[in-house]
């Protein structure tokens, strides 16, 4: 197994795709989760009434979240609750997604999507908040749902921050290309190549993924595929575009049938795409959960487009007499926002990249193109509206 720490930033452009080979070749006894009722090829399996029944009695709850936690970080990476949402609760809760699908169609323009086109399929963002408004009752007998409390838990520690998307992916949608998710999978090659090593292993501890499934999902339909083990490598969020690690990932994935109300949890470093439906009559309908940890958010809340229109005269001035490009990305990087989320998908969608702008990069852009006060003004009001709750 390669060492990487003394290289201190990974090489895009490196073949380990030996390494990622040998990882995934992992075969894991069902002893080693007691709580599981089975292993389907490498996804550990939990019954969703034992969760339920161990959530009743906190010294069982901890056993199971310690057992958990290791199946997410050191194992498979891939965990899948069957009936972790009371059907009741699901039925009425995929009703009121429906209606949202409804109204969302109903609107001018389609929707941008991280790793589809545009249109492809029926994506509402925010889905969490809608259907708190529309629906309050359906909202609490949903997310009551002990199991997914539970796994989130298990993997984030109390006080997560919970997200939500509902995707519909109609007859004939096309899978995704494998990669990794939020944070750093949003990310380009090249951006993510600049984040140290430690930053790499740090990343897929913040988020927990999550696909409730609201319908019965045949394989035919294109529920999740995954690669189990595949979060055990290391330099997977440069590497996951090489063609060689794409054909490893078509020859090994997983994908297991769902049945409504079955939930997959995994590691977001897990390689994973969304499956083709290759049926006529099957609209796969999941909600896709973004759970983060409590810990990411700064200590003070800072007004930082005010900070931007305060300083832009003087970022403009220093760059006109040539200040280098290395000392004024400091100076922006130490005032502007610099992430692209969270943000507002309705009005901000990730049309074509995996994230839209940040506030940083208005700055640059300003700068580059010589933007006036007024103009650089109305640049921030706009993005300030399209993020805005």
């Amino acid at each position: 197994m390669t060492t990487y720490a003394a290289a201190g930033y990974f090489d895009a452009h490196q073949d380990t795709v030996d390494e990622l080979a040998e990882l995934i070749a992992t075969v894991t006894p069902l002893a080693t989760y007691p709580h599981a009722t089975t292993i389907e090829r490498e996804v550990v399996v939990y019954d969703g009434d034992v969760l339920r029944e161990a959530a009743a009695d906190p010294d069982r709850r901890r056993h199971l979240m310690i057992e958990v936690a290791s199946v997410l970080r050191d194992g498979p990476g891939v965990v899948l609750v069957r009936g972790a949402v009371d059907r009741p609760a699901l039925d009425r809760t995929t009703a009121a997604f429906r209606r949202l699908v409804d109204e969302q169609r109903a609107g001018a323009e389609p929707e941008g999507d991280f790793f589809a086109a545009a249109g492809a399929n029926d994506r509402v963002w925010n889905t969490l908040e809608k259907l708190a408004i529309a629906d309050p009752d359906a909202f609490v007998d949903y997310y009551a749902s002990e199991a997914i409390a539970l796994m989130c838990e298990a993997w984030l520690g109390p006080a997560y921050q919970m997200t939500s998307q509902v995707n519909v992916v109609n007859p004939g949608g096309v899978a995704q290309s494998p990669h990794r998710d939020y944070h750093l999978g949003f990310m380009s090659d090249e951006s993510a190549a600049v984040f140290p090593v430690h930053v790499h292993s740090l990343s897929p501890l913040l988020t927990l993924q999550v696909a409730v499934a609201h319908t019965d999902m045949p394989v035919e339909s294109g529920p999740t595929m995954v690669l189990p083990h595949s979060q055990k490598f290391p330099p997977g969020y440069v590497a996951w575009k090489q063609p060689a690690l794409i054909e490893l990932f078509e020859r090994h994935r997983v994908q297991l049938p769902l049945a409504a109300g079955d939930a997959v949890f995994f590691c977001p470093a897990v390689f994973h795409a969304a499956g083709s439906n290759h049926t006529t009559d099957v609209k796969r309908m999941a909600n896709l959960l973004q759970v983060s940890s409590a810990f990411g958010r700064t200590m003070e809340s800072i007004d930082r487009a005010r900070m931007v229109r305060a300083i832009f005269p003087a970022l403009r001035e220093r760059h006109r007499v040539g200040m280098s490009p290395t000392r004024l990305a400091a100076a922006i990087g130490a005032s502007a926002e610099g992430y692209a989320f969270p943000t507002n998908l309705d009005r901000d969608p990730p049309i074509g990249g995996l994230a839209p702008a940040s506030q940083a990069d208005l700055v640059r852009r300003a700068l580059d193109e010589g933007w006036s006060d007024d103009q650089l003004d109305v640049a921030l009001t706009a993005h300030a509206e399209r993020r805005r709750p």
